[in-house]
C-alpha cells in the first residue's frame, strides 16, 4: 500500500481557528481526501517549521510515495523563519526524487523553492469559486487534466499568486483572475504537479474558509458585509449537503465539476495513477 507525507505550514493557531471552523487543518482535510481515494494508503503529516521535520531529509523522503504540499495563509515572498523552513523542506523534496503535488500555498512554496516567483495578487483576490479555468495547449495533453472539460471551475481561496514559474516548467492551466492555475515544476530530481485551487476541499470547507476571511472579502471589495459573506457561505454549505441542490447550483452558478465530489478532484485522482511512474525522474 503507498505510503503518503502532508506537509502542512499554518501555525499552531491557524490550526486550531480552522478545527473550529471547519473540523480539519489543511493538512488533515487533504488526509481525509487521500484515503478516500487511495484506500489503505498510510498517511502522515509533517509540520515542516516544527522539529520533526528536520529528520526529514531527501534520504528520508525517499521512502515516501508520494508528498503533498497542503494549503495555507503563509506568504513565501516575506523573510521571516519559518518561510525558510518550509522552502528548504520543499527544496529536499526536489532532492529526493519522490513526485509531490501542491495545491494553492503548496504550488506557491513549490515555485519559490525551485527558483520562481510568488506576489500579493494586485488589487484583488480569488475567493470561493475559481472560475472558467481553461488548459493551455501544453496542458490540454497533460495527464494532471486527463478528463477536465474545455472550461471548469473549482473551490479556491487566495490574495497571493505565481508571478513567474520556474526554468523547466510548464504552465497547465490559467483563467482570468490568475494567470497560473496548474503547472508542472521539473527540478533536482523531483516532478511536482500543482495547482492554485483546492481539489481537495469540499463546498463546506471553502464556506467556512470565507467566512474566517470576511473582512478580507469586504476590503476586497468582494462583499459588502460580514452577512453578505455569510449568506454565501450558506449556499456552499447547502451544496456540501446535497451536491445535487438545484438552488444552491443556481446560486453558485456552479456544475457537476465543482458540486461532484469525484470530478472536483479530478487532478488528485490523475496524479495518483501517474505518481508511481514519475518517482526517481529527474527534473
Amino acid at each position: 500500500m503507498p505510503h503518503f507525507l502532508i506537509a502542512e505550514s499554518e501555525s499552531p493557531t491557524e490550526r486550531a481557528e480552522r478545527r473550529d471552523d471547519a473540523g480539519k487543518s489543511s493538512a488533515e482535510s487533504f488526509a481525509a481526501t487521500l484515503k478516500q481515494l487511495s484506500p489503505g494508503a498510510t498517511v502522515d503529516i509533517v509540520d515542516p517549521c516544527g522539529d520533526a521535520a528536520a529528520t526529514l531529509d531527501a534520504d528520508r523522503l525517499a521512502a515516501f510515495d508520494a508528498v503533498f504540499l497542503s494549503g495555507s495563509p503563509i506568504h513565501v515572498y516575506e523573510e521571516r523563519p519559518e518561510v525558510a523552513s518550509v522552502l528548504a523542506f520543499a527544496r529536499a523534496i526536489f532532492a529526493s526524487g519522490t513526485p509531490a503535488f501542491g495545491s494553492c500555498a503548496g504550488l506557491q512554496v513549490a515555485t519559490a523553492a525551485a527558483g520562481g516567483r510568488v506576489r500579493s495578487m494586485p488589487k484583488r483576490m480569488e475567493a470561493g469559486i475559481a472560475r472558467r479555468i481553461t488548459a493551455t495547449y501544453e496542458g490540454a495533453a497533460h495527464p494532471l487534466l486527463a478528463g477536465r472539460s474545455v472550461a471548469w471551475d473549482a473551490p479556491a481561496i487566495h490574495g497571493d499568486e505565481v508571478e513567474a514559474l520556474p526554468p523547466g516548467s510548464r504552465l497547465l492551466a490559467t483563467n482570468g483572475a490568475t494567470r497560473v492555475q496548474a503547472a508542472e515544476i521539473r527540478h533536482d530530481r523531483s516532478v511536482f504537479w500543482g495547482v492554485q485551487y483546492h481539489p481537495e476541499l469540499s463546498p463546506g470547507e471553502i464556506g467556512a474558509a470565507i467566512r474566517r476571511q470576511a473582512d478580507e472579502l469586504i476590503e476586497a471589495g468582494l462583499a459588502r458585509s460580514p452577512d453578505d459573506v455569510g449568506r454565501q457561505a450558506d449556499w456552499f454549505g447547502a451544496l456540501e449537503n446535497d451536491p445535487g441542490d438545484g438552488a444552491a447550483r443556481w446560486h453558485l452558478g456552479v456544475g457537476d465539476d465543482f458540486a461532484v465530489a469525484d470530478q472536483r478532484r479530478r487532478e488528485l485522482r490523475n496524479f495518483l495513477d501517474v505518481a508511481p511512474g514519475l518517482k526517481g525522474r529527474r527534473g
